[in-house]
C-alpha cells in the first residue's frame, strides 16, 4: 500500500507575485468602555497579577480584655490564660535602657503591668457574676496563679531590699533627690503590687478572713506585706531626718551667727531659725519623694501617720518655746561693731603757722546718697515660724477622702497647727496692748482660739503670757519634764486622756496663790476645758 503524501499550507507551489496581505487596521478604542491600565514593558516581571488582595485592616487593639467562651473547656483554658499572663507580668522589659535605671543589668517593671492583670481578673469575674457555681470555680482558679505571682515577686524583691544601695542615701538629699537604681527597682515592684491591690479593692477580694469566703485573703496581705517592705524604710528615713530638725525649734532664735532676712526696710532684718532655714530647702524635695511612695491604700494609712507624728512634734516644739521679745526697738543703737571716736577737744590756736587744708576751700557737696544706717537683727516670731511650718507640711501628700479615718485624723493635726499661731499671734499682740480686754472677753475669746488645740499644748503658752513668775507645767505638777512629756504628751490621744487630771493639777495650783487678774484669765478658762473634758 502505497503511502499519501499530504502537505500542508504549501505556501511554495503560490506565485510570488501574489501581494502580500495588508496589516490588519487597529481599532477604535470603545469610549464607553472603561480605560484598561498602559501595558507594561515586556522586559519588566512583575507579580501584581499574582498577588491576593490584601485583607481589610484589623482595628485597633480594644483595652478591655477579650473573655473566654463559657463551654466545658472554660476552667481549663482559663487557668491556662491566668498563667500566661502571670509568667509575662514580670518579664524583663525590652527596648533601650539607661545606666540610671539598670540593677544587674535588669530594667524596672513597667508601670501599667498591675493593672492589666487586674483588668483581665476583674473582666472574667464580671462575665461569671450571673452565675454562680461558675463564678466560685473561677475564683478558686485564681489562688494557684496569684499564689505563684506573689512567690516571683518577693523572689524579686528580697536580694533589692537586702542590698546596702537600697538605703543609700536613705532620704533624699538636694545633691540626689531622685531615687536610685536599687531604690527604682524595689518601687515598681511594690507599684505592681499597688495596681493590682487596686483591683481587689473594687472587687472586694480578699477582704474576708474566713476560709469559707474566696481565699484570697493570705494573696492580700502578702502584696499589703510586699508594699511595706518597700515604703516603710523609705518614709521611715525621711521621718528620722525631719524629726531633730523640728524638735530644735524649740530653742529660741539665736540673733548672731544666723541667717537674715531684710523684710521691712533697710533698719529692720529678721532673723530665721537655723532649723527653719533647713526645713524651707528640704520639704519640697521630701514632698516629691512621698508622692512617689504613696502607692496604695496601704501605703497612705503609712503617710497618715508620719503627718500625725510631724505636727505632733511641730506643736510641741513650737507651744514649749520661751517667749521672745515682740517689741522691735524705735531707735537702733550704735552697731556693735562700729567703734565711735572720742571727741577730740578744742585746745585752741596753737603756737606756729599752720597750713589750712586744701579741702577747707572746696566747695562741699553733699554724698552720692547718704550713708546706711545700721540694721537691727529682730528674731521670727514663733507665730510667724507656726505658719511657715504649717504651709510647709502642707506639701506633703494627704489621704484621699475615701480614707475617712486617716483624713479626718490628719485635718485635726492640721487645725491644732493652724490654732497654735493664731494663739500665739493673740497672746503676742495682748503683750503690745496697752489697755487690755476685761477678763470675760479674753477667756471668751480664748475659748474659740483653742477650739482646735489640744488643751496641754495651749496650756504652757497662757502660762507663759499671763501667768508670773512662770512655772512649767512639769514643776507644777512636781515631776521633770522628760517624765511629763513621756507619761503625759506621747501623743493627741494621751494629752486628751490627761487633759482633765493635769488642768485640774494646775487650777489648783494657780488657785491656791492670789491671782492676779491676768492669772485669772488662765483659771475661768482652765475650768471651762475642764467642764468640756467631763462631758
Amino acid at each position: 500500500m502505497m503511502n499519501t503524501l499530504t502537505l500542508r499550507n504549501p505556501s511554495f507551489f503560490r506565485p510570488s507575485s501574489r501581494p502580500t496581505s495588508p496589516a490588519p487596521a487597529a481599532p477604535r478604542p470603545d469610549t464607553s468602555a472603561p480605560l484598561e491600565r498602559a501595558a507594561r514593558p515586556h522586559h519588566k516581571l512583575s507579580l501584581n497579577t499574582f498577588r491576593r488582595a490584601s485583607p481589610a485592616p484589623s482595628p485597633a487593639p480594644s483595652m478591655t480584655p477579650v473573655t473566654l467562651v463559657q463551654d466545658g473547656s472554660y476552667l481549663e483554658s482559663l487557668s491556662l490564660k491566668l498563667s500566661e499572663a502571670v509568667s509575662k507580668a514580670l518579664a524583663a522589659p525590652t527596648g533601650p535602657s539607661t545606666a540610671t535605671d539598670l540593677v544587674g543589668g535588669k530594667r524596672p517593671v513597667p508601670a501599667g503591668r498591675g493593672r492589666a492583670l487586674g483588668a483581665l481578673i476583674a473582666s472574667e469575674l464580671v462575665a461569671t457574676r450571673d452565675k454562680g457555681h461558675v463564678h466560685r470555680a473561677m475564683i478558686r482558679c485564681l489562688h494557684r496563679p496569684l499564689s505563684v505571682l506573689l512567690n516571683n515577686l518577693s523572689a524579686h524583691l528580697l536580694p533589692i531590699i537586702s542590698a546596702p544601695a537600697f538605703l543609700v542615701p536613705p532620704a533624699p538629699t538636694p545633691q540626689a533627690p531622685n531615687p536610685n537604681p536599687t531604690q527604682l527597682h524595689a518601687l515598681a515592684l511594690a507599684g505592681f503590687a499597688g495596681e493590682l491591690l487596686e483591683t481587689f479593692d473594687e472587687l472586694g477580694l480578699g477582704m474576708d478572713a474566713d476560709p469559707r469566703g474566696d481565699g484570697l485573703k493570705v494573696v492580700r496581705d502578702g502584696l499589703v506585706s510586699l508594699i511595706g517592705r518597700v515604703v516603710n524604710p523609705l518614709v521611715g528615713a525621711i521621718k528620722t531626718e525631719l524629726i531633730p530638725l523640728i524638735a530644735d525649734l524649740e530653742k529660741p532664735t539665736s540673733v548672731n551667727g544666723a541667717v537674715h532676712k531684710t523684710t521691712a526696710g533697710p533698719k529692720i532684718v529678721v532673723v530665721q531659725h537655723p532649723s527653719m532655714v533647713t526645713l524651707q530647702t528640704m520639704m519640697p524635695i521630701y514632698a516629691k519623694a512621698l508622692a512617689r511612695y504613696n502607692i496604695s491604700s496601704t501605703s497612705q494609712a503609712t503617710l497618715a501617720s508620719l503627718l500625725i507624728s510631724l505636727l505632733w512634734r511641730s506643736l510641741m516644739a513650737l507651744s514649749h518655746r520661751p517667749q521672745q521679745p515682740a517689741s522691735r526697738p524705735n531707735t537702733p543703737g550704735p552697731h556693735p561693731n562700729v567703734t565711735v571716736p572720742p571727741k577730740r577737744r578744742d585746745t585752741g590756736p596753737s603756737s606756729g603757722h599752720t597750713t589750712p587744708p586744701a579741702g577747707r576751700f572746696s566747695i562741699k557737696l553733699p554724698p552720692s546718697r547718704p550713708p546706711s544706717p545700721p540694721s537691727v537683727p529682730v528674731a521670727s516670731s514663733t507665730a510667724a515660724d507656726a505658719r511657715t511650718l504649717h504651709d510647709l507640711l502642707s506639701l506633703f501628700p494627704r489621704p484621699i477622702a475615701s480614707n475617712k479615718l486617716a483624713c479626718e485624723a490628719v485635718d485635726e493635726a492640721f487645725d491644732g497647727l493652724k490654732a497654735l499661731a493664731a494663739l500665739l499671734e493673740h497672746t503676742q499682740s495682748n503683750v503690745c496692748m496697752k489697755i487690755a480686754p476685761s477678763v470675760d472677753d479674753q477667756q471668751a475669746e480664748l475659748e474659740v482660739l483653742t477650739a482646735d488645740l489640744p488643751t496641754l499644748i495651749a496650756l504652757p503658752v497662757l502660762l507663759r503670757a499671763h501667768v508670773t513668775p512662770f512655772q512649767s507645767v512639769s514643776t507644777i505638777l512636781g515631776l521633770s519634764e522628760e517624765e511629763y512629756r513621756k507619761g503625759c504628751l506621747p501623743g493627741f490621744s494621751r494629752a486628751e486622756d490627761c487633759a482633765a487630771v493635769v488642768g485640774q493639777r494646775v487650777l489648783d495650783a494657780l488657785a491656791s496663790q492670789t491671782p492676779s487678774s491676768d492669772a485669772q484669765i488662765v483659771i475661768k478658762w482652765l475650768e471651762s476645758e475642764i467642764a468640756a473634758a467631763d462631758d
